[in-house]
């Protein structure tokens, strides 16, 4: 091989193996625990100490904030999308139908917000206060906790439509539920534990109204307990927004008990209840879960991560915001 030919063989190569590097750091392989140590060595006591304070106040916060974090991840990966107002460039992602005048939780990341710069200026991005602050909603409430890997950068801007179509709705099917976390890198597993996030925190009438009348529902799925339909119906008559716990007996404490409620049919969601009542090893992965605590938050725990290692898209700008709810100018 000539000189030349080797040249422009360099030519080539140089550029592909640019892109390998850069799409390892897209696709989260960059996170670790630790991120933080050196320039923000209070990150975690901060956000800790806020939460702490915040779900003393009003338990609900709690998963409030867990479900900013499920719904940032699925819509363009883990970058605080979630947390920004309009832009010139982009709709609002908390305009979309399954986030408009139900997420909440905003204010409590903002706090957080203010004390991180206070401490550490421009060094820690929103994403990582929301998936910090994630851990920190279960661990208050009971649940497991872990080590969270840190190093998400802010998007500059949002994804309205993909947060209008790539969510889990209320009335998804057992396949469509597969499909979606697929989409994201997670397995019927991670679905499965993930999905426990649903033992603490509530739903409103007009989300799992079909489940309470008998409308929907597929095959087993579609089976469900007389007397906790009952309770939802009249829960329903009293208003169209009327909210019902998810799990009835510790509605506030993260435990298994959503698995419990599944298999007696008592699930609220028809997407819920979807997990179970078909048949096959997701019927025996629930079945596990109600009867083993101790599988089910190990199992969370470890798709918690997973999940906050979802990538935005590799052309996608980012930056640290010093304001979660709008980009830096």
């Amino acid at each position: 091989m000539s000189p030349s030919t080797r040249s422009c063989s360099w030519l080539v190569l140089v550029p592909l193996i640019l892109s390998i590097l850069l799409a390892c750091t897209a696709n989260g392989d960059h996170l670790k625990v630790g991120y933080y140590d050196n320039t923000c060595p209070n990150v975690q006591q901060i956000v800790h100490s806020v939460m702490a304070s915040r779900v003393d106040a009003d338990q609900s916060m709690a998963p409030a904030v867990l479900r900013l974090f499920f719904h940032d991840c699925f819509v363009d990966g883990c970058d605080g999308s979630v947390l920004l107002d309009g832009t010139p460039f982009s709709g609002s992602e908390k305009d979309a139908k399954p986030n408009a005048n139900s997420l909440r939780g905003f204010d409590v990341i903002d706090e957080i917000k203010s004390h991180v710069e206070h401490a550490c200026p421009a060094t820690v991005s929103c994403a990582d206060i929301l998936a910090l602050a994630s851990r920190d909603a279960v661990a208050l409430l009971g649940g497991p906790t872990w080590e969270v890997q840190l190093g998400r950068r802010d998007s500059r801007g949002a994804n309205r439509t993909a947060a209008e179509y790539g969510l889990p709705a209320p009335n998804s099917t057992l396949a469509e539920l597969i499909g979606l976390f697929r989409h994201h890198g997670l397995d019927a597993r991670d679905m499965a534990a993930l999905s426990g996030a649903h033992t603490i925190g509530t739903a409103r009438c007009h989300h799992y109204r079909n489940r309470a009348y008998g409308y929907g529902g597929e095959g087993g799925a579609a089976a469900i307990d007389p007397a906790f339909a009952e309770r939802r119906r009249q829960t329903c008559q009293s208003a169209y927004d009327a909210p019902a716990p998810f799990d009835e007996q510790t509605p506030m404490g993260f435990d298994n008990a959503y698995y419990r409620d599944l298999v007696a049919r008592r699930g609220l969601l028809t997407s819920d209840q979807a997990l179970y009542g078909g048949g096959g090893p997701l019927d025996n992965l629930v079945e596990m879960y109600s009867t083993d605590g101790k599988a089910f938050a190990k199992d969370f725990a470890r798709a918690m991560v997973k999940m906050g290692k979802i990538p935005p898209p590799p052309q996608m700008q980012v930056e640290v915001r010093l304001s979660c709810s709008n980009i830096n100018w």
